[in-house]
C-alpha cells in the first residue's frame, strides 16, 4: 500500500535546504520536487485529519518556520491536503496550473501578509452615540413610557441602527484610509462575530512592516480606547495564494 503524504506548502525549485521541521503527528518534514515546483510534506499518519486546533497550528507552525528561516515565497496549501502519488499533482496542479502558480509566486515576491481585526462594545458605542447625537437622544427619551405601534419602533430603530452603522463604517474608512496606500493589494473578509467590525489582510513588502506598524499603533491611539484591535504581523499568506486564482 503507497504512504498517504500530507502535503503543507509550495515553493519555487529548488526550495529551501536542510530545513528541519516537525509536522503533524511529529513527522519530519521533506521537500519534493516535482515539475519545477518545490512541496513540503511529511508522512500522513491519518487516513484524515480532522481541523482541531492542534492539528491547524502544526500545519501553520510548518509555514512559519520555514518563512522565518528566510524561505519567504510561499504558496501556503490548505489544511488537510494529503495525496498518494505524485503524480496526481502533475495531473491535477502543477502541470495545468504551471503559469497560473508561477503568477502566484511573482505576485508574493518580496511580500508578507499582515491581518488587522477590529473589536468594539457595542453596548458603550450606542451610549457614546445617545450622548452626542442630541436629536436621536431626545427622539427615543420622548418615546420612553408610551406605548408605541409596531411603524414607531421600527422608525426609532431603523434610525439608531443607520447611526450605528455610519459610526462604525467611520472607524472601518479611518483604517482604509490609513493602510490601504502600504500594501500591495487588500483582501476584506467577513467579520467572525457581532463584536468585529472588520476584518482586513493586507499584502504587504517585506521591508513595510514596521511603518504598517507605526500606522496601526497610530489609529489605535487615535480612537483612544474604542476599539480592542488584533493584528498579526507575520502569517503564510493564504489570502493572496489561493488557487481559485490560479484559472
Amino acid at each position: 500500500m503507497t504512504q498517504a503524504l500530507y502535503l503543507y506548502g509550495i515553493f519555487p525549485a529548488p526550495g529551501p535546504e536542510n530545513l528541519e521541521l516537525q509536522g503533524l503527528d511529529q513527522q519530519p518534514v521533506h521537500l519534493h520536487i516535482q515539475d519545477n515546483f518545490a512541496f513540503l510534506y511529511s508522512e500522513a499518519q491519518q487516513e484524515r485529519y480532522l481541523a482541531s486546533r492542534k492539528n491547524l497550528l502544526g500545519h501553520e507552525k510548518v509555514l512559519e518556520q520555514a518563512m522565518q528561516a528566510g524561505h519567504r515565497t510561499l504558496l501556503p496549501l490548505q489544511f488537510g491536503l494529503t495525496i498518494e502519488t505524485w503524480e496526481t499533482v502533475s495531473q491535477q496542479l502543477t502541470m495545468p496550473h504551471r503559469e497560473g502558480l508561477n503568477r502566484l509566486f511573482k505576485k508574493l515576491a518580496g511580500c508578507r501578509e499582515v491581518g488587522i481585526k477590529l473589536f468594539w462594545d457595542s453596548a458603550e458605542e450606542l451610549q457614546a452615540l445617545m450622548s452626542e447625537n442630541a436629536d436621536l437622544k431626545a427622539k427615543r427619551d420622548s418615546l420612553e413610557g408610551k406605548t408605541l405601534s409596531m411603524d414607531e419602533i421600527v422608525v426609532i430603530g431603523q434610525a439608531i441602527e443607520q447611526a450605528m452603522s455610519d459610526r462604525r463604517q467611520q472607524i472601518i474608512s479611518a483604517f482604509q484610509s490609513a493602510l490601504n496606500s502600504l500594501a500591495v493589494e487588500v483582501v476584506e473578509n467577513e467579520s467572525l462575530t457581532e463584536a468585529m467590525i472588520y476584518n482586513a489582510a493586507y499584502l504587504i513588502p517585506w521591508e513595510t512592516e514596521a511603518e504598517f506598524s507605526q500606522q496601526v499603533e497610530a489609529l489605535d491611539q487615535q480612537f483612544d480606547g474604542r476599539l480592542k484591535i488584533r493584528y498579526n504581523n507575520f502569517t503564510a499568506p493564504y489570502n493572496f495564494a489561493q488557487l481559485e486564482q490560479l484559472n
